[in-house]
C-alpha cells in the first residue's frame, strides 16, 4: 500500500508531501474530506503497533478538552481519532509495509530514505 493520510490545509503536511516528493502511485487523502473509516484506522493501529502512536497530543482539542488529566485507554485513542480528524498525528505516509506517523523531522527523512532507497 502507498497512501497518505493528511489535511490539504496543513501547510506543515503540505511542505512534507513536496519536501518527499512521492511518487505519482501514492493514493493521497484530506481527512478532513474524507473521513477516515474504521477500517483505515486498524490498518494503520497494525503497522504503528497502538492507537496512542497514531494520536496527537499537540491538537488543540486535546487541551481543550483537558485529555492530559485523564487516563486514557486504547479504546478512547481510536475513539478519538475517528470522531475528529485533529487526534490524528500527520501526516501518516505507508509504504508497503512501513508507517511513518507525524512530522518531526527524523520521521519525514525516514521516510524519505524509505521510500526513495
Amino acid at each position: 500500500m502507498k497512501k497518505v493520510y493528511y489535511l490539504k490545509t496543513c501547510n506543515t503536511c503540505l511542505r512534507i508531501l513536496k519536501e518527499i516528493n512521492l511518487p505519482s502511485d501514492f493514493i493521497l487523502q484530506d481527512i478532513k474530506t474524507e473521513e477516515i473509516t474504521v477500517k483505515q484506522l486498524e490498518e494503520m493501529k497494525q503497522l504503528a503497533g497502538s492507537y496512542e502512536a497514531l494520536f496527537s497530543k499537540r491538537a488543540k482539542l486535546y487541551k481543550e478538552m483537558d485529555l492530559k488529566n485523564q487516563s486514557l485507554k486504547e479504546a478512547d485513542y481510536k475513539q478519538y481519532i475517528l470522531e475528529h480528524y485533529t487526534f490524528l498525528s500527520r501526516p501518516v505516509i505507508i509504504f508497503n509495509n512501513h508507517i511513518f506517523v507525524g512530522n518531526s523531522k527524523k520521521t519525514t527523512q525516514l521516510a524519505n530514505q524509505t521510500i526513495h532507497g
